[in-house]
C-alpha cells in the first residue's frame, strides 16, 4: 500500500518537562539522554530520513536551546529542521501543533519526541491520501501488555478512543504516529492550552479518524523502564534488521 508520493513533513512534539525521569530531565531533554553514547533524538531522526521524510518540526519549550544547540538545521542528518517555541503560556501538545502549522504541509505526520517506532511510515499515508478524513492513528494490537490499551480499533477505523479513562473492551493502543490535516486545526482556538488527545476524541465522535494496524511493538524513553526497553532494542539484532535487512 505504499504511495508513490510520500508524506514528508512531520511535527515532533517534544516540549514536555519530563518529570516521570527526574533527576536526570531537570538538566537535560529526554531526546537528548544518550544510548551507546549517541543522543536518542539522532535515532529517531536517522529513522525519519530512512522513511522518506525530509522536513521536520520540533515544538519546543523546556530546555529547548540543548535540542535546538544539537539538531541545529537538520543538515547534518540529511534533513530540513525547523523550530516551533511553547513560548510563555504553555498551550498543550494540540496548542504546539496549532503553532506549528506554517511550517507543516497540508497532511503531516505527528511524533512524540519520546517515542521510537521502527515501522514504515509511508504504508499508513496511502490509506490517509485515499480517504476523506480529518486523521489517522496507528494502532498496535496491545492488550495492556506494555501499556493499557485505549481503543476500539475495525476495519481501519477508530470506533472508540480514551485515554484518560479507557475500559476493558479496548485490546488496541495509539502506537504514537499520526497523520492529520492542517485544515483539522481550523476551529482549534490560537494560544489556548488543549491536548491532541481531546482533539483525536472529536475526531473519533465525529467518524473522522482512520486506524492502521501495526505489528511492531513500539519504545518510549518517558519512563525508566522504557530507557532499558530501548537500550535493549537498540543494542539487538532487530535494531540491525530495521535499516539493513541482517
Amino acid at each position: 500500500m505504499t504511495t508513490a508520493k510520500p508524506i514528508t513533513s512531520i511535527a515532533i512534539l517534544a516540549g514536555g518537562l519530563g518529570t516521570r525521569l527526574y533527576p536526570i530531565t531537570k538538566t537535560i531533554p529526554k531526546n537528548l539522554i544518550e544510548f551507546n553514547g549517541i543522543p536518542f533524538v539522532d535515532y529517531q531522526l536517522k529513522l525519519l530520513k530512512h522513511n522518506k521524510i525530509s522536513d521536520v518540526v520540533f515544538c519546543i519549550g523546556n530546555l529547548s536551546d540543548q535540542i535546538e544547540n544539537h539538531v541545529g538545521n537538520g543538515s547534518k542528518y540529511g534533513l530540513s529542521v525547523k523550530y516551533s517555541y511553547d513560548g510563555d503560556t504553555l498551550v498543550g501538545t494540540g496548542g504546539a501543533i496549532k503553532k506549528a502549522l506554517p511550517f507543516l504541509d497540508d497532511i503531516f505526520f505527528v511524533l512524540y519526541g519520546d517515542s521510537y517506532l521502527p515501522i514504515d511510515y509511508q504504508k499508513p499515508s496511502s490509506l490517509m491520501r485515499s480517504k476523506n478524513k480529518l486523521g489517522l492513528m496507528t494502532v498496535f494490537k496491545n492488550n495492556n501488555r506494555w501499556d493499557t490499551s485505549n481503543i476500539i480499533y475495525k476495519n481501519h477505523t477508530v470506533i472508540e478512543y480514551n485515554k484518560h479513562h479507557p475500559d476493558e473492551r479496548m485490546e488496541y493502543i495509539d502506537y504514537g504516529l499520526s497523520l492529520i490535516r492542517k485544515s483539522a486545526f481550523d476551529l482549534v482556538p490560537t494560544n489556548k492550552k488543549i491536548d491532541l488527545s481531546s482533539i483525536f476524541e472529536t475526531f473519533v465522535k465525529d467518524q473522522q479518524m482512520l486506524g492502521f494496524p501495526v505489528r511492531q511493538r513500539f519504545y518510549e524513553i518517558g519512563s525508566f523502564q522504557g530507557i532499558e526497553n530501548a537500550r535493549q532494542y537498540f543494542n539487538s539484532k532487530k535494531y540491525g534488521r530495521y535499516f539493513y535487512g541482517k
